[in-house]
């Protein structure tokens, strides 16, 4: 095997190795945790805990996970990925193996915010890192949809093993079991498999056409052009980011929580439709990972952005007129699944694109802030605006969300492309007149 397959067959190996972590570990702990909750909340259980108050552990492991992000990433900056995947693994999969042991509620949000850590160090911060360090711009963006795609195809199965389990196993073995489980996978393919390349000459790079012939590599000087953490504070597309990755969650957590209402209670949809809903997202979700990253690699980050706009814009206006035409329905699922991709992998994608590898994880960890806190937020001002106004005028406010996170991301992707070639241009000037030198 020659230095370009091996290195090509290196980083798509990393890619399956992201695709494991996210089928059974970011699944068992992010996935199947809803099944647990309709047995825990039975009268029969033992358990005695209210909807609201077990509820809420999905709010502290969000919230947990949100504000352990800018320190998990600036982890990864110290520390090896090898160790920071380890830590991580066992974090995630030892923390739901120890909800096999809780009886309390407050032993249920300390291990819910444990296991919400060592997930975000295996996922959200840990597989973008990976795939920004293995694929250049022109390939990164398919790689990290298939990774991303493990996640929808493993939770086809840990769905029905996890009700399996369940009904046949009881609470507390399930939680052992899936526990055990996310450890298997996640400790072997983090020591076998995953780690950062050695060098500029293990990036998998793409081939970028011209006119149908590819173009020639330029004979300039290779610099590192990335950001530090410090220096993106100081970029206003920084902040016209940050702005639009939070109303990115604010929509995104809307569309995703309360559709089901609107749609049974409000239009009087039929319910096999409002089931159709669901089963139609799933199977276009899995369709916006796997492509939306084919997308971003062919036309860009601005033009990508472009259509996830039009995709999301187009379903929520295909829910907010489902009233009159019922089957508008499943087409706003269809859509919002095969936009999928704009926050699955754009928050990553664009850091990656924008601020370059020099500290991605740190800069990574402090915008997926901006994110998790408007998708937290997002749902409950719907509810809010829904109650002072009625849903008309409350989608209306979501479409708005849609419009200004895009307008938002797309002035900084237009901005931070200008800054960057000039910047470049600058470092490889610098560079060059110093060999000369």
């Amino acid at each position: 095997m020659n230095t370009k397959s091996k290195k090509f067959a290196t980083g798509w190996l990393i890619v399956v190795a992201c695709m494991l972590i996210q089928a059974i570990p970011f699944g068992v702990a992010a996935n199947i945790q809803p099944q647990f909750m309709a047995y825990i909340l039975s009268p029969d259980s033992g358990y005695g805990f209210t909807q609201a108050g077990f509820s809420l552990i999905f709010t502290l492991g969000t919230v947990v996970s949100a504000i352990a992000s800018p320190f998990i990433g600036a982890m990864f900056n110290k520390v090896s990925v090898k160790t920071m995947y380890l830590m991580g693994s066992i974090l995630s999969g030892g923390g739901f193996l120890a909800f096999s042991m809780c009886k309390e509620l407050w032993q249920f949000y300390l291990v819910a915010g444990i296991v919400q850590v060592g997930t975000a160090a295996i996922s959200s911060i840990g597989v973008p890192l990976l795939i920004n360090g293995w694929f250049d711009e022109l390939s990164k963006g398919k790689a990290m949809g298939l990774a991303f795609a493990g996640g929808s195809i493993g939770n086809i199965f840990l769905q029905s093993m996890t009700a399996y389990s369940l009904t046949n196993f009881g609470i507390s073995k399930s939680y052992f079991m899936f526990g055990a489980l996310s450890l298997i996978v996640g400790i072997p393919i983090t020591l076998l498999f995953l780690r950062m390349p050695k060098n500029d000459s293990e990036i998998v790079r793409g081939k970028k056409k011209d006119n149908g012939k590819e173009e020639k590599e330029q004979s300039t000087v290779s610099v590192d052009w990335g950001y530090s953490l410090k220096e993106v504070k100081n970029v206003k597309f920084f902040w016209l980011f940050a702005l639009g990755l939070f109303f990115l969650g604010m929509y995104v957590s809307v569309l995703a929580v309360q559709y089901p209402a609107y749609l049974k209670n409000f239009l009087k949809v039929d319910p096999m439709i409002v089931g159709m809903v669901g089963s139609t997202f799933a199977i276009f979700s899995l369709g916006g990972n796997l492509f939306g990253g084919v997308i971003f690699d062919k036309l860009g980050i601005t033009k990508g952005l472009m259509v996830a706009f039009a995709l999301a814009a187009t379903s929520c206006l295909a829910l907010m007129n489902a009233g009159l035409i019922p089957m508008l329905a499943p087409i706003f699922a269809a859509l919002k699944g095969l936009s999928v991709f704009a926050y699955m992998m754009g928050p990553s994608l664009l850091a990656g694109s924008f601020f370059g590898k020099k500290e991605f994880g740190a800069i990574l960890g402090v915008v997926q802030i901006f994110f998790a806190v408007g998708f937290a937020a997002g749902s409950s001002i719907f509810g809010l605006l829904v109650d002072k106004m009625g849903y008309s005028v409350a989608w209306i406010f979501v479409l708005t969300f849609i419009v200004v996170c895009y307008v938002s991301l797309i002035t900084a992707s237009i901005g931070m492309s200008k800054l960057n070639k000039e910047r470049i241009a600058k470092l490889q000037k610098d560079a060059s007149s110093q060999g000369v030198a």
